[in-house]
């Protein structure tokens, strides 16, 4: 029968009363370990056969009794392993002193080690202490947190709970070790470029505002750190990158986050084919190493990473799926293709926005194996430079695996009077209602007429990747501490198993 949960916090709280009255610090400053419980495992043989003393520490997470004998299991950083107080070998008092701790309770336990009948390594404790008191009980511990909402909001909980959560963001830090190690070897510069900016831009996004008091200004999040990069090239900086944190003031879903990790890096003297090779490898090489595969499940589908990837462009990918090459389209006709699909474009006026809706609604789902999506209209691109052979297009692309997007590249626009001419355009597109144009922004086009190298650029969501590569279907599931809505007092408190 579940005990009520006010009951389970007085007792928590006795306890930790009782431990005071006999001097017992229940939070005291450190502890002295002298192993993990993955090296005891690991190490077992050794430890065993030399009747090693060893000091583990962790929290309790089960225990049951026998009478004289206790049995129960500590969790670490390394995974988990049980413990065995016996009276006769503990004395009656401190064996007793064990009914004061919970399951939650953090200790310090000393022993040796051994293989129970059942052949669970396992520590013979001769001594143990308290290190950090829990006041509250842990949630279904039984079963594991299911709830997402309180998984979310109390990461703490979830990754005690569920021990792989632990693994997704211990393969996220390698993910990006792996593409820095990447990077370093092929020579770019990792660099910081400012989160606070007096002009946003480097993508189609609303961006965050604030006010600084100082300087009576305001200052947006930055929504990419693309445009600061570029001046880095200008400045003779020829192999830059950043994995930075940027804020976009959009909608959130299974793949959007208002706050979210990018990488950024650019390349002078090359171009978007030069990348897409470089992205190819780097997607394979991280992959390798730190998955030890090239291929990872998406639902059913097998994807994968192995070189060298699809590449089909922009309007080539709309007739293979529509029938209608709709490149000389006007405006009109883009609308009337929408609405016979079924897209919901009314509303949307510019031809930019009814491309994009096409290709989002009806090619990009289907780019399951890793594809380069290359070659994109002019209208969506105000940032690459125009194709050498269509003017009518730029030199970008975007790579999707599994129907989404995971970067964006192109060969960057370096002629100043075009990019002029693009920032206008954005401009207009913005007085028409576009909250995601591009605003003018006159210092970096001041960069350009000192001259940028021919340059490619390229913009990963490192969320997205971990999704990936950890087979999370959420963005949720991939960032330790995700935006999420407040929630009311009331429902602070959630339900707990009998302890």
């Amino acid at each position: 029968m579940d005990q009520d949960l006010s009951e389970i916090l007085k007792i928590r709280r006795e306890n930790l009363d009782k431990l005071r009255q006999n001097n017992i610090n229940p939070f005291p400053y450190r502890y002295d370990r002298t192993h993990l419980s993955s090296g005891i495992i690991a190490d077992f043989d050794s430890l065993s056969a030399s009747e090693s003393v060893i000091r583990a520490a962790g929290r309790i997470i089960s225990w049951r009794g026998h009478g004289k004998t206790l049995f129960a299991h500590l969790q670490d950083g390394g995974g988990k392993i049980q413990i065995y107080l016996r009276k006769d070998d503990l004395g009656d008092e401190l064996f007793e002193s064990f009914s004061l701790y919970d399951i939650g309770d953090i200790i310090g336990v000393e022993g040796t080690v051994f293989r129970t009948k059942m052949g669970e390594i396992t520590i013979k404790v001769a001594g143990f202490e308290i290190l950090a008191k829990s006041l509250k009980p842990l949630p279904e511990k039984w079963h594991g947190l299911k709830d997402k909402e309180i998984r979310y909001r109390r990461r703490y909980l979830d990754l005690i709970s569920n021990p792989e959560v632990r693994e997704t963001f211990v393969k996220r830090a390698g993910i990006i070790r792996s593409i820095r190690d990447f990077l370093d070897k092929r020579n770019f510069l990792e660099v910081e470029t400012p989160a606070l900016q007096v002009m946003y831009g480097g993508a189609n996004a609303r961006p965050f505002v604030t006010h600084l008091n100082a300087l009576d200004i305001d200052l947006y999040l930055r929504i990419a750190d693309e445009l600061y990069l570029k001046r880095l090239i200008v400045g003779g900086m020829e192999k830059v990158y950043e994995i930075s944190k940027d804020f976009r003031n959009e909608g959130m879903d299974k793949n959007h986050n208002p706050e979210f990790t990018m990488l950024e890096f650019y390349w002078a003297y090359a171009d978007y084919n030069d990348l897409m090779g470089l992205v190819e490898e780097m997607i394979h090489q991280v992959a390798a190493e730190v998955l030890g595969k090239d291929s990872v499940k998406s639902g059913e589908i097998d994807i994968s990473f192995e070189g060298p990837f699809k590449r089909i462009s922009f309007y080539d990918a709309i007739h293979k799926n529509t029938g209608k090459d709709i490149i000389g389209f006007s405006d009109n006709e883009l609308k009337k293709l929408a609405l016979d699909r079924g897209l919901d474009a009314n509303g949307i006026n510019s031809r930019g926005a009814l491309l994009d809706l096409i290709s989002s609604e009806l090619v990009e789902p289907t780019l399951v194996q890793p594809t380069f999506l290359t070659d994109y209209p002019l209208e969506l691109s105000p940032l690459a430079k125009k194709h050498r052979n269509d003017e009518r297009i730029t030199e970008r692309f975007e790579l999707f695996i599994g129907g989404v997007e995971f970067g964006n590249g192109f060969s960057e626009l370096n002629d100043p009077d075009d990019q002029r001419r693009r920032f206008e355009a954005q401009a207009a597109a913005k007085s028409q209602g576009d909250e995601e144009a591009h605003p003018i922004d006159e210092d970096f086009i001041m960069a350009l007429e000192h001259g940028m190298p021919p340059t490619t650029g390229y913009g990963l969501g490192i969320d997205r990747l971990v999704m990936l590569f950890t087979e999370n279907s959420s963005i949720r599931d991939v960032i330790l501490f995700p935006t999420m809505k407040p929630e009311p007092p009331s429902s602070r408190d959630y339900e707990t198993e009998q302890e």
